[in-house]
């Protein structure tokens, strides 16, 4: 989509460090040079304000991204876009059908009402959890990677979503401040909310998760 809106050589294109990392590449292959900026700590999609932030006289293009089942701010966006001269892309996810996520919504809604000690996702604008993230605050030690492995080892599958943040890659290392991301990398972890997943399975879940209160602080 890049190439054949004429991106190239001497373009900027604003995308997330957030999140893998195809979508910068897209650019460099385009021949392009990929800027990033922050996320909204609630969707972890790009953010509006910080999208503006960095437009620069050599940007032509914004690739919005929506993760984990949230949308993007697709309006205030293309609102940018309009105002500032860009072409704005969008990256989704790809489709679950709607029984499936009929039912990831049931896992997902018990899992808020359950979970304690961690802060559990913002299910607005039709969220579909294609991954139901968590964030585990930090008490000045990984405490991310502490939960993760204690749960784990209790037999509770969970990913890190974003292990390093895009501009912290040796290929694209800015030394830009993305505050929101990197909160974000160090915290979010997914738990498991898949369809096929039981009560039994769900109740195993939240039991592991509040057996390790202990180790956090209380999430505001």
């Amino acid at each position: 989509m890049l190439r054949a809106a004429g991106i190239g050589v001497g373009d900027e294109v604003v995308v997330p460090a957030f999140g893998n990392v195809e979508v910068a590449e897209a650019v460099v292959l385009a021949g392009a040079l990929p800027v990033f900026a922050d996320i909204d700590p609630v969707t972890y999609c790009l953010d509006a304000a910080a999208v503006d932030a960095v437009v620069g006289p050599r940007t032509a293009a914004v690739v919005v991204v929506h993760r984990f089942g949230r949308l993007a701010d697709v309006p205030r966006v293309r609102g940018i876009g309009q105002r500032r001269g860009l072409l704005v892309l969008e990256q989704g996810e790809s489709e679950v059908p709607y029984d499936e996520v009929a039912r990831r919504r049931e896992r997902a809604a018990y899992l808020d009402a359950k979970l304690k000690g961690v802060l559990t996702p913002d299910g607005g604008d039709g969220h579909t959890y294609q991954q139901y993230v968590v964030r585990v605050p930090g008490n000045g030690r990984p405490d991310r990677d502490a939960f993760a492995w204690a749960l784990r080892h209790k037999g509770v599958e969970c990913r890190v979503p974003v292990k390093t943040p895009v501009h912290r890659l040796p290929a694209y290392r800015r030394c830009v401040a993305l505050p929101e991301t990197e909160r974000a990398a160090d915290e979010t972890l997914a738990l498991p909310v898949d369809a096929a997943l039981t009560k039994r399975d769900m109740q195993r879940v939240v039991a592991a998760c509040n057996a390790l209160g202990g180790l956090l602080q209380p999430a505001f």
